[in-house]
């Protein structure tokens, strides 16, 4: 595996971080395919009639992405964490702007687990993951953030492990340990 100092990513994101505008031009096809395929990957299982589609989610995230003025990229994995995080962000603010005034009056138990993706009632689940996901990150932060990273960015194992600078079995371990509390949470919700 090529070290992530050397990948071209890598290098580009650093030099437009230095100034480089060049290095944007060639960075932005680089991203925004990887991007793309993270946002069909998540958005594939969205209910049907959904307003945000991949491509949007892509171009909102890519817009914030390259306004960051004065974030010092230090390589590809950390570029895709923060892309993560805003997707998050942008998934849960829509879904919020969906669904306001239905948010608290009632509440539900929800399931966590890989059939969330195929839920009708997607919006309200993933405010409640949100939710969920914030409250385990007062308790452990590095466990929220792997959930952030593979859930919402799409990030495998190994990348995970890359961006939180840790090893892959460590990712592993986190990931089971916040599945289980997320579903425990969320049962409970």
């Amino acid at each position: 595996m090529e070290p992530p100092a050397s990948t071209p990513v890598t290098q580009l994101l650093r030099a437009w971080t230095n100034g480089d505008e060049c290095a944007l031009r060639e960075l932005t096809p680089l991203v925004y395919e990887e991007l793309r395929r993270r946002a069909r990957r998540y958005m594939a299982q969205e209910r049907p009639g959904n307003t945000l589609q991949p491509t949007a989610l892509v171009n909102e995230v890519y817009l914030r992405l390259v306004d960051t003025a004065g974030v010092s990229w230090q390589d590809r994995a950390h570029f895709f964490a923060v892309a993560s995080q805003m997707m998050r962000r942008i998934l849960v603010d829509a879904a919020r702007a969906r669904g306001s005034g239905k948010r608290g009056g009632e509440i539900h138990k929800i399931p966590f687990d890989e059939g969330f993706l195929l839920s009708k009632e997607k919006d309200r689940e993933l405010l409640a993951i949100d939710d969920a996901i914030d409250s385990l990150a007062k308790q452990d932060a590095r466990k929220a953030k792997v959930v952030e990273l593979r859930f919402f960015g799409g990030l495998s194992v190994q990348e995970t492990a890359e961006v939180l600078k840790t090893s892959a079995d460590t990712v592993g371990r986190d990931w089971n340990f916040a599945k289980a509390w997320l579903a425990h949470e969320l049962t409970l919700g």
